[in-house]
């Protein structure tokens, strides 16, 4: 399929056919394909919690409120925020652009490269994304605002635009994935509809991780998963051209 066909494919299902499993290699290669997706800042604070075994599986479509989309998948994905891995991304990003610099740059203008992505990762990403019950983003507001008096500046720099952020790039992520399984033939849909708490105890994860979407995965159980015609509101509508 060409990419006109593989998103035309692609629908939000809801009744997998249970008699079709899905390859859980090739569902793998699609969210190694997820991890291609752009991101802000290159930080990637996003883990994909794979979802494969039969016990595990009734237990997160319980928490999903045991949809139809979760109770028929034959496996999900569950996409979560990891905010508080900032450090440890930023200086996986940092040592592997110094090397990436070194490789490919010219020599006269790797120091200064290297020093611009030192103070981008060691000083500024940290200063963004550290939390203190909203002080520190409150500090943050206020720096803008003084800077933002003299030049044009990035004015989102709370700690719930962090985390909105961070939303964003784990859905672009998501996105991604569900691109990449319908060119495998595979269907998705993407769930919001889910007790986070109870998600979160399922999968151990620490108080700072957030859910982003939950995405179950299988083959359409023919028409009984999609709801008639896909509907769109007109491109006039939404197009604007400047």
């Amino acid at each position: 399929m060409n990419l006109t066909e593989i998103l035309n494919f692609r629908r939000s299902v809801r009744v997998y056919d249970k008699e079709k499993p899905i390859d859980e290699g090739k569902v793998k290669e699609c969210l190694e394909l997820a991890t291609l997706a752009p991101n802000s800042s290159n930080m990637q604070l996003w883990e994909f919690h794979h979802i494969t075994k039969p016990e595990l599986l009734k237990q997160v479509s319980k928490a999903c409120l045991d949809q139809t989309a979760t109770s028929t998948a034959s496996q999900i994905v569950i996409f979560v925020t990891r905010r508080d891995l900032f450090r440890k991304r930023a200086k996986f990003v940092l040592d592997f652009e110094k090397g990436n610099i070194r490789r490919n740059s010219p020599q006269e203008r790797q120091e200064k490269r290297i020093k611009d992505r030192e103070l981008y990762y060691g000083k500024i990403m940290p200063l963004l994304y550290s939390r203190f019950f909203g002080l520190l983003g409150i500090f943050r507001i206020i720096l803008t605002k003084i800077i933002g008096l003299f030049r044009t500046i990035t004015r989102e720099v709370s700690e719930n635009d962090m985390r909105v952020v961070v939303h964003k790039s784990c859905a672009l992520a998501a996105q991604t994935f569900m691109i990449a399984m319908a060119n495998e033939g595979y269907d998705t849909c993407p769930l919001e509809g889910f007790d986070s708490k109870v998600l979160k105890g399922i999968l151990k994860l620490p108080q700072s991780a957030e859910i982003n979407m939950v995405v179950s995965c299988g083959i359409r159980k023919e028409n009984e998963g999609i709801w008639g015609e896909r509907y769109r509101v007109p491109f006039e509508e939404v197009y604007i051209r400047n």
